[in-house]
């Protein structure tokens, strides 16, 4: 398939197909007029990709994450590279989470003495 049917499919757009491409995590095979031809595999690993940026996962750290897709299957293999990897992730995620906790505990207590002071 061709990268516009490729984006249409996956609801990645084409300069972010080439990009991925760019970053080693996609290798189409060009046709003899150098257009690039994507395979069914390739739309597994652009929906993979999708799916751990939705899930706050930076490319680099998908990069490390797409050895462990297992082919035909939207699962990873239980590698001890992967798991270490989402531990680590999930730290990330936990720190997040407690600042925007503290940011919004600071935003309600703002709001609530502006709301004390308004007559």
């Amino acid at each position: 398939m061709k990268i516009g049917e490729l984006s249409r499919r996956t609801g990645v757009s084409i300069r972010m197909l080439r990009y991925y491409e760019a970053e080693g995590l996609l290798a189409p095979r060009r046709t003899e007029r150098g257009y690039r031809a994507y395979q069914h595999s390739d739309e597994e690993t652009v929906i993979r990709i999708k799916a751990l940026g939705l899930a706050g996962l930076t490319l680099p750290v998908i990069r490390q994450f797409l050895p462990c897709a297992l082919v035909g299957r939207p699962d990873f293999e239980p590698c001890d590279e992967l798991k270490s990897l989402l531990r680590r992730q999930i730290l990330v995620v936990d720190h997040r989470i407690e600042t925007l906790n503290q940011s919004r505990a600071l935003l309600a207590d703002l709001l609530a003495q502006l709301d004390a002071s308004t007559p």
